[in-house]
């Protein structure tokens, strides 16, 4: 991971500096992003261990999306908003069909059944499911509705903000504190496995954090500033580069860990990870960023393409049904990469 630190980040800045094609920047800069991502996903760990369960689920709440918040924001900032909202679509469907896809049919390769808590799942699916319904509202609303002002948008989606985030903190409550004991495995990995790691101190953690929050800020700008330029040269629409290639690259920890938990039996984690990835994006990220665009000349507002809104709601159907037995195989992980691909490939083609 920090060789790759080392090769990429002044790769992308010399690029930069010397104004070389846009496209290679853009390259560059999702590169040295990934392992960022990745790095702060391990810090956030290893502090979470220092400051107990509730802290450390709210750090990594927010560190976990840090990556693709600091992306949103520097978007927001050169006016992307149709980028923003595609992130955030990306980001829901990635994780619950690609990444819980990928989970499924890894560990399923290995384990002929796969089983999980059904309760804490189901809990966690239909709260996404209550948080896409509040996503896809202001589109109904713009398409339905006689009174059509931005500034009647404007303040539907920052209404709709408040209460997904008030949702979101009182989820935290629920799961961390009243009812945390929904939230341990049954099925956490095979007998006779163990698993040990060299824990990091406190400051290591912190600095370490901190450190990768300002290196993911940095090539987050030069990234945005290479967007336009390169959607245009690989002929590619906003709405795509958010969807597919800014969501994967925001949460790129998140993909990797939640496979290989999959993959050591541990089929509640990997959901739980997937799943729970695609909630903070809807009650947590999504809010933030509306809060956030405050601060730049045009607010954004929760408006999303009617595409947009077909694929979420198409997205949290499938998984509902892949989950609802409260156990899985590789077969079904099948079907949701198949569900994600078809998406893709429709917003390619949009």
């Amino acid at each position: 991971m920090l060789k790759l630190l080392f090769i990429f980040i002044p790769i992308t800045f010399v690029l930069e500096w010397s104004h070389s094609d846009p496209t290679y920047v853009f390259v560059c800069a999702c590169l040295s992003i990934i392992p960022l991502a990745g790095l702060m996903g391990t810090a956030t760990e290893h502090l979470s261990e220092h400051v107990g369960e509730g802290i450390g689920g709210f750090l990594n709440a927010t560190f976990g999306n840090a990556a693709e918040l600091i992306i949103a924001i520097f978007a927001m900032k050169e006016g992307l908003h149709e980028v923003v909202k595609a992130s955030i679509t990306g980001s829901i469907l990635g994780n619950i069909l690609m990444v819980l896809g990928l989970s499924i049919f890894v560990g399923g390769i290995k384990f002929d059944k796969q089983k999980f808590n059904k309760t804490a799942v189901s809990l966690s699916s239909t709260l996404l499911f209550l948080g896409v319904v509040a996503l896809v509202i202001p589109a109904i609303f713009e398409m339905t509705s006689t009174n059509k002002s931005p500034l009647v948008t404007q303040n539907l989606s920052l209404m709709i903000s408040v209460i997904l985030f008030f949702t979101y903190i009182v989820s935290l409550i629920f799961s961390l504190k009243t009812h945390k004991h929904l939230y341990v495995g049954e099925y956490y990995g095979v007998e006779g496995e163990t698993e040990t790691h060299e824990s990091w101190s406190k400051n290591k953690s912190i600095f370490t954090l901190i450190g990768a929050t300002i290196a993911v800020a940095l090539m987050s700008e030069v990234l945005v500033g290479a967007i336009e330029h390169t959607s245009k040269v690989w002929g590619l629409s906003e709405v795509f580069v958010g969807v597919i290639l800014v969501a994967i690259i925001g949460n790129a920890a998140e993909h990797s860990t939640a496979i290989m938990v999959a993959r050591k039996n541990k089929m509640d984690l990997a959901i739980h990870i997937a799943v729970g990835a695609s909630l903070q994006i809807v009650l947590f990220v999504a809010p933030v960023l509306v809060f956030c665009s405050y601060l730049f000349a045009h607010p954004m507002n929760l408006v999303f393409t009617p595409m947009e809104v077909v694929a979420t709601f198409v997205s949290v159907i499938a998984v509902n049904m892949v989950i609802s037995d409260g156990e899985t195989n590789w077969m079904e992980g099948v079907m949701l990469l198949a569900v994600y691909a078809i998406l893709g490939i429709t917003f390619y083609y949009l």
